[in-house]
């Protein structure tokens, strides 16, 4: 008997593992390696949303757990993941600049919004208006994160890597039957592969198919994250990520040429040195139609949960809301109503 099943290690199930190793619950997890998003995510940690200058959902609530939930995880797998850079928009026009300012004045942006513009001093990058600086921003090597972690999991007999099936899965009196494990709870935390979970796929999970390009450029040397029509984040070694696209029709995790080129003609539009593509990836985020996580209890097996639909914005979201969880499971705390999959009573056929 374990306290708990979690069927995917992505972030969100990552998050629930630090939530329970926290609470000395016991749990095995399932996982086959089938979703993509987390370890070809940006891994950008950012409190505003730069498309219109408004701030991102509970931010500051976020910001609060999140030093404290990385480092914990760093102290455990003896790798560093966790990067404070500044993340600076640039500026395409005075009215943007002017928009800027607007934003700074509100209440909820001014810590995290800063009035100082920042001149470009970099070559490569054509920015005669300068940029707005965001505060409290990082990266997150979510990659590294992934493989780390699940390593970790493995070495403490916590994993295994298998395909979950579901129906294998038994509700009896009080508790969960899996293969050869009894378990209390059970938590799916599939990212997209919650499309074939035949006890959340009435959820509105849309999925959002997104692409990355590594770039190696000798002559950038740049030492923040840099957000135009594209992002650019620094690596090491003269290597950074590229990105990303937003594409609605295909839920393949397979790289496009038609997105490589997208990516490339809006990198063009700012970027002025020579640069070279050493890799390209793609992933399906786990997107809502009301953009906001699906978090809670199945309506009519008690014993089962989700969490899931943590967008494009989960290295800021995984701690926050496996946190809620946890404590509405184990201590009867009612879920904020914008998150509980409650919201989508209606659609459920039972």
């Amino acid at each position: 008997m374990v306290d708990y099943i979690i069927v995917g290690i992505g972030l969100g199930g990552i998050a629930f593992c630090e939530q329970l190793e926290k609470n000395n619950k016991s749990f095995i997890v399932f996982d086959d390696n089938s979703q993509q998003s987390s370890n070809v995510a940006g891994g950008m940690y950012n409190p505003v949303i730069l498309k219109r200058f408004t701030e991102v959902w509970k931010a500051k609530e976020q910001l609060e757990l999140l030093d404290r939930f990385y480092k914990t995880i760093e102290e455990k797998i003896s790798e560093k993941i966790n990067y404070k850079i500044p993340v600076l928009r640039r500026f395409v026009s005075v009215e943007e600049q002017n928009m800027w300012f607007e934003a700074s004045d509100k209440p909820s942006l001014q810590p995290f919004l800063s009035t100082q513009l920042v001149k470009n001093n970099n070559k490569c990058i054509d920015a005669p208006l300068g940029y707005g600086e965001v505060l409290h921003t990082g990266r997150v090597d979510t990659d590294l994160l992934q493989q780390s972690y699940t390593e970790y999991l493995n070495n403490g007999e916590k994993l295994r890597k298998e395909r979950f099936e579901y129906s294998l899965l038994k509700a009896n009196d009080g508790f969960l039957e899996y293969k050869d494990i009894m378990a209390r709870h059970i938590v799916f935390c599939e990212g997209f592969g919650l499309k074939g979970n035949p006890y959340f796929n009435y959820l509105p999970l849309n999925g959002t198919k997104g692409e990355l390009l590594e770039i190696e450029a000798p002559g950038l040397k740049l030492d923040f994250v840099l957000k135009s029509s594209v992002f650019i984040i620094p690596l090491k070694n003269d290597l950074y990520k590229i990105g990303a696209t937003y594409k609605w029709k295909d839920k393949s995790n397979t790289p496009t040429e038609e997105s490589r080129k997208e990516l490339e003609e809006k990198l063009r539009t700012f970027f002025k040195c020579n640069y070279k593509v050493v890799n390209h990836v793609a992933g399906i985020r786990p997107t809502v139609t009301d953009r906001r996580p699906l978090i809670g209890r199945h309506p009519k097996y008690k014993n089962s949960y989700v969490l899931n639909g943590l967008g494009s914005r989960g290295v800021m979201i995984a701690p926050y809301v496996a946190q809620k969880l946890f404590n509405y499971i184990e201590r009867g705390t009612l879920l904020d109503a914008e998150i509980d999959i409650a919201r989508f009573q209606k659609k459920w056929t039972g």
